[in-house]
């Protein structure tokens, strides 16, 4: 009885990473949380209001850390000036040199770490599309916080309306404060030290960097507290959905492979069919079993001979 494969069990051909093949998908995912972040506006309103409802929600819980970071980082600059460079530039150094180490050195990892990291970024685009959150800086003034950014503008390329270089804060979405994706990059960056570093500094990094961009997060009021919670449970999301991912692209793949062969040429190998009763060597059923009867009984004339054949002799 001729067996089948489950459907979706399949075997997968692996296919060899090859750099020109990821950049362009690692900058089409890029291009596309730009572009994300640029056109979920939101109505400023609403996202005020969002901003607003996650500041009571925090001081029902009785947390609070914005606010005394956010004073600390003003009054200080030897802390507010770094802070503000690692905010505006540190997540498109580590997160990218990352990627490549991973991508040199730890082959075997790397596809599960960059469809995790992928996933994540996709479900963060989501989430400024449906909930577009005003980040504190951009709260009224009542509300007690300061933008570092602008406070220390005269320290860096960026301007006072965004950690975009001067003169194109507007070509950027401020209002996508939650989930935060720095927060979540980061916890990404520090398992990948953790886990794949191999000696105790790579460890010792891969928690100090999160947590130091969480602080910095809130400290430059870019980021509330729970904004910074959301980046790390989407990162978890991501991580549960990844395997998922890399199978269907792995089906899909294999599908696409299989419908786009070329169909081999017709050689003089033999044909086996399992629906016809043919073995090994025959192109017909039963083309033996007919050549050795052939062969057993002299006085039959040889199949498809003509009338004008000559007789068997005796």
């Amino acid at each position: 009885m001729p067996q089948t494969d489950t459907p979706g069990t399949e075997a997968v051909p692996r296919t060899r990473l090859r750099w020109w093949t990821e950049l362009p998908l690692i900058l089409l995912v890029y291009g596309c949380y730009s572009a994300g972040r640029l056109l979920a506006r939101g109505d400023v309103s609403s996202a005020i209001d969002h901003g607003l409802a996650i500041l009571r929600i925090e001081k029902a819980l009785n947390l609070n850390a914005e606010h005394p970071l956010n004073r600390l980082f003003t009054r200080e600059p030897w802390l507010g000036v770094p802070a503000d460079f690692w905010y505006a530039s540190l997540h498109y150094l580590i997160t990218p040199a990352l990627l490549i180490w991973l991508f040199r050195t730890r082959t075997a990892h790397y596809r599960a770490a960059r469809t995790w990291l992928m996933a994540s970024t996709f479900i963060g685009l989501i989430g400024f599309t449906l909930l577009p959150t005003c980040p504190p800086r951009l709260l009224p003034g009542h509300h007690g916080f300061v933008d570092t950014m602008a406070h220390y503008s005269s320290y860096g390329w960026w301007g006072g309306e965004a950690s975009a270089p001067r003169g194109m804060g507007a070509m950027t979405n401020q209002y996508a404060a939650m989930p935060s994706l720095h927060v979540g990059w980061a916890l990404w960056c520090g398992v990948m030290l953790w886990r794949h570093g191999g000696t105790r500094l790579a460890k010792i990094l891969g928690v100090v960097y999160p947590l130091l961009t969480a602080i910095v997060v809130m400290g430059t009021a870019n980021h509330y507290f729970l904004d910074a919670v959301a980046g790390v449970a989407v990162m978890g999301v991501g991580l549960l959905l990844a395997p998922h991912v890399m199978r269907g692209a792995d089906l899909l793949r294999s599908r696409l492979t299989r419908r786009t062969a070329p169909v081999p040429a017709a050689t003089g190998s033999p044909i086996v069919s399992a629906g016809c009763e043919t073995s090994a060597g025959e192109r017909i059923p039963r083309q033996r079993e007919s050549q050795r009867a052939s062969a057993a009984d002299p006085d039959v004339s040889p199949s498809g001979a003509g009338e004008g054949a000559p007789a068997p002799t005796r």
